[in-house]
């Protein structure tokens, strides 16, 4: 008995290796570690902090003197009125913008674009290390922190969640259609048919798409949500299942059976989502995240959420989508014509 369980074990290792899965264990580990590298960083390598000041506003002497004086922590903006500040903070110019405490005239309230952020965790604890070496104990600096983006941790999480479900569908889900057809010879046999290609690429891709919005509105239903701007947000929403349904009908087309278009969505899947979503969390990963299509994804509509954004003013991310959209379906509709590994 143990004879043989040793051997059905074996078996099962020799098919996982066969169908790529055990890249699957080696590749998760490694690449959430390097993530989470990036977004625990150390203290030597943390950006300077870029504070705006408002020109005509009259601040306390000490707090202005040492903000100024801390070229090694602080690079100093001046904004010319308090509304261009918060447009600044939008368009990530600065991190945190001071205006004139209501409370007390020795101190500053401090506006953040997302309170619960690294880069407002940063200026808190900069703020209070300066003001120990400077009066040391006395009243903190900044009375107070006013976010840009209103609403809950259940909307302000819902661009990520939003997100995972959308490259769920792309890459999980799509590509082990297409490879479920192509090794059952679905395909090939439909191709014999008056049908052609290009009306099953639409097809597959609707499908893709009617799936995603489906996913979409039931996570606003079921948390009641409002997006807010309706048209601009549903434009994002369209081209976004647009783009992945199509990157995944190519994934697919990639491989030759169900566990390879499964190993390989995976390999596609987690990159695509921890870069986007921790973006928030690391300069590095802010770098690097605009070139993926997820990331031109989640940031407008983010944008859109809790910030409340316009199409106007996005029209370059909803472009790129297209663009990547249309330039998978193209490589897939190639694929299809040279009937790759069908």
């Amino acid at each position: 008995m143990i004879r043989n369980i040793i051997t059905l074990t074996l078996n099962d290792l020799a098919i996982a290796f066969k169908n790529k899965t055990i890249f699957l264990i080696i590749f998760i580990p490694l690449f959430v570690f390097f993530s989470l590298k990036l977004v625990d960083r150390s203290a030597t390598d943390v950006k300077k902090i870029t504070i705006g000041l408002i020109q005509s506003e009259a601040y306390a002497p000490v707090i202005l003197h040492t903000i100024t004086s801390a070229g090694n922590i602080f690079t100093v903006s001046r904004v010319s009125g308090e509304e261009e500040g918060k447009r600044w903070l939008r368009e990530k110019k600065i991190d945190g913008l001071l205006v004139r405490s209501e409370q007390d005239t020795g101190s500053v309230a401090l506006v953040v674009l997302k309170k619960e952020s690294l880069q407002t965790l940063s200026i808190v604890e900069s703020f209070s290390a300066l003001q120990r070496g400077t009066e040391g104990k006395s009243i903190n600096w900044i009375s107070g922190i006013t976010p840009i983006q209103q609403g809950g941790i259940q909307k302000q999480t819902l661009p990520t969640w939003i997100l995972m479900v959308v490259l769920l569908v792309g890459f999980i889900i799509m590509p082990a259609q297409v490879a479920e057809e192509k090794e059952k010879k679905l395909l090939l046999a439909l191709l014999q048919t008056p049908m052609r290609e290009i009306e099953w690429l639409g097809a597959k891709v609707l499908s893709g798409m009617t799936l995603i919005l489906t996913a979409v509105l039931f996570l606003h239903l079921l948390g009641q949500f409002n997006p807010g701007n309706i048209p601009g947000y549903g434009a994002f929403i369209v081209v976004g299942s647009f783009c992945f349904s199509s990157y995944g009908i190519l994934l697919g087309f990639l491989c030759r059976n169900q566990a390879s278009a499964r190993t390989l969505g995976i390999l596609f899947y987690l990159p695509h989502l921890l870069p986007s979503a921790l973006s928030d969390f690391s300069q590095k990963l802010t770098m690097v995240a605009p070139l993926l299509p997820s990331y031109q994804l989640y940031e407008p509509i983010k944008a859109i959420l809790l910030d409340e954004g316009r199409l106007s003013n996005l029209s370059l991310e909803w472009f790129y989508l297209l663009a990547v959209g249309l330039v998978t379906l193209l490589f897939s509709y190639m694929l299809m014509k040279k009937r790759w590994l069908m």
